[in-house]
Order: structure tokens, then sequence, then C-alpha cells
């Protein structure tokens, strides 16, 4: 489903166009210019209403928006005071403002807003204007209040699902240093235990065919042969088992993945990496699953692309997306911690803006 579709039939944004358009009604069809006036400004803000959520969040643009918006509620309040309805608009202002916004900027924005309100209706000629911009802050606050609280038990989800994730993608790197420690612990017991007794038994063999009453013995040649092919094939083995495969990064991506809607990851491991250390490896998912909520919080990404290559002694990791940021990315706690995590284990961290307008980091490790 198209982003934009996704976010109008969202229940919070569908119950505020409804609402809008229900103000839109009560003004009536535009029978002369104040009439076409009236409409374009309420078209105007609907508009910015629909493309609120695909601006960059807190960003200037998104902040302009807002300003825009509540101007234009105001103006055609002072243009349409009379109906009643108008105001309306400032309600689902609001709430839209409690959705993005922390309580701290949207509690002195309503407050101002409230008080244009009443300057706009006294002006009028409403003679108990303040009654009335007190009826319509109870709805705002309502409103907002709801916007808050679906914004809390949203971000509550998504933590929870972060936590998840983060737990089915330890618990795959655990099962497969696990499987790694018991086929170890096989080969070793295969090589101390079975490799000693025939051994053994070889040199027993080796020394009754050189009994000259056995010598030539069909039944004790063929004896001692099958013994050496027999050591030679667990040799064989146990060098297989022993050869370190490293650990299932591609599993437990997916799993780290797995958990979140949007955005998708695309993982791409090249043959030859092979990382062993338990701690790189978590420095590898860790990288993931800033980056993943990176994209989503701050891009709104619907791909995140992570390849991981060898590089002379160590690997090189590279996450990039397709979102949207501003042209400086800040570096918040989350790349902070990314850096710090990588320095503990003798890394680095690139950081930039791909050509699209998303993030681009490129991690060194050693292997």
């Amino acid at each position: 489903m198209p982003a934009f579709l996704r976010t109008l039939i969202s229940p919070l944004s569908l119950a505020g166009l409804l609402t809008i358009m229900g103000v839109g009604l009560s003004l009536g069809l535009p029978s002369d210019a104040d009439g076409a006036l009236r409409w374009g400004v309420l078209g105007v803000f609907i508009a910015l209403f629909l493309a609120y959520d695909h601006l960059p969040p807190r960003t200037p643009l998104r902040l302009a928006s807002d300003v825009v918006q509540a101007l234009l509620a105001l103006w055609l309040a002072w243009l349409e005071p009379r109906v009643g309805t108008v105001p309306v608009l400032l309600v689902v202002l609001v709430a839209h403002l409690a959705e993005h916004w922390s309580p701290r900027v949207v509690l002195p924005t309503t407050v101002v807003l409230n008080v244009v309100l009443y300057l706009v209706l006294r002006h009028s000629g409403f003679t108990q204007p303040l009654l009335i911009v007190a009826i319509y802050a109870g709805f705002q606050a309502f409103a907002a209040l709801t916007a808050h609280y679906a914004r809390s038990a949203e971000q509550a989800r998504d933590a929870l699902a972060r936590v998840n994730a983060d737990l089915l993608a330890t618990r795959t790197l655990l099962a497969d240093g696990a499987r790694d420690a018991e086929r170890l612990r096989l080969a070793r017991e295969l090589h101390d235990v079975a490799g000693h007794t025939l051994t053994a038994m070889r040199l027993n063999l080796r020394a009754l065919a050189a009994d000259p009453a056995l010598a030539g013995r069909e039944p004790l040649v063929q004896a001692e042969r099958l013994s050496g092919e027999l050591l030679g094939d667990i040799r064989r083995v146990v060098q297989s088992m022993r050869d370190e495969r490293g650990l299932d990064l591609a599993t437990a991506l997916q799993a780290l993945a797995a958990p979140f809607p949007r955005p998708g990851l695309r993982v791409r491991i090249d043959a030859r990496v092979r990382i062993t250390h338990p701690m790189v490896a978590d420095a590898v998912l860790r990288l993931a699953q800033e980056a993943l909520t990176n994209a989503a919080r701050h891009g709104d990404a619907a791909t995140v692309w992570l390849d991981i290559d060898n590089e002379d002694d160590g690997v090189r990791i590279d996450i990039r997306d397709d979102g949207q940021r501003a042209e400086r990315i800040r570096e918040g706690n989350g790349i902070i911690g990314m850096r710090e995590r990588l320095a503990e284990l003798h890394g680095t961290l690139e950081l930039a803006r791909t050509d699209a307008g998303g993030m681009h980091l490129t991690a060194r490790l050693p292997a």
C-alpha cells in the first residue's frame, strides 16, 4: 500500500479529515468572491493537513507547515466568525500537534492560539467570547490527550518490538555459538578417544604382521589396511568439524528485522566473511538495530540495505537507507553509542548522506 494512502486511512488522520470536511459543509457553497476565498483558505488547510506526515520530521519545513495551518484556521475564523464551526479546525490542529510534538511545544502553542481566537471573536462582536473559547479549549485538551496517548502507545509498541527483535537475534547467535561449541567438543572426543584407540590398534596389527607365523595372512593385512583407512576418515571428519564457519549473522540479522513491518532489511554478506568473535557479531547486530530505528523514526525509510565485506584484516559494514533527511545529520545518542561500541573493539564509524537523502553508515571492525 502506498505511504500516502496508508497515512490517510489511519484512524486519527481519517477522523481529522472528516471533521475538516464537516467544517467545509457548514460554510456552504461559494456564491461570491468571499465564499470562494473561504473555500480557498480551507482547501490550503486540507492540503497541508494531508501532506504533513510526508514532510521530514522535526524540521523547519514541518514547523512552517504548523504555523501556516494555524494562521489559516485563525484567518478563516476571522472571515466567517458567525458560522461557529470554524474553531473546530483549531481542535484538529492541536490534536495533530500533540501527535507529532512534545507537550512542552503543544501547551504554549495552544494557549497562544486560544488567545488569538478570543481576540478574533471579541472583535467580531460576540457577547461571550471567553465562554466560546473555553468550550473549544476543552475540546482541544481532549483531542490533544487522545493523540498524545495514542502516540505513547505506539512508541511503547515499537519499543517492545525492538526488545523482542533484540532477544530473537541474540538467541540466534547464542544457539549458533552453542552448536559450534558442541561441534568442537565432538571433534575433540573423536580425536582424543577414537583416534587414540585406532592408532593403538594399528600398532598392534603391525606387530602381529611382523610375526613370521602370521606374516602374509590376508585377514590380518586387510584388518591393518581398514584400520588405516578408518583413522584417516576420522582425521578428516575432525578437521572438517574444527573448521571455523563463523557465526550465522544472516539469520540473526533477519530475526532482528522480522518484527518491524517497515523498513525492510536486505542483507548481503560476502561468502569469504568469517566472524567468530561474539563481541564483533554483537556489534554488527547493534549497528543494524540502530540503523533500522533511525531509518524508521527519522527518515521514514522503506528499505535498509546492509552489506558486509572483507577488508584487509577485518570487515567493512555498509548500511544505507532510502529515507529523506535534512541536509545536516545530527549525531544523537544512538550514533554516539555506535561510535563508543566500535571504539571498544578498535573499530571506526563514518557517517554520510546518500545521493537520495538517506543515511549511509560505514563501519570497520577487526574480524
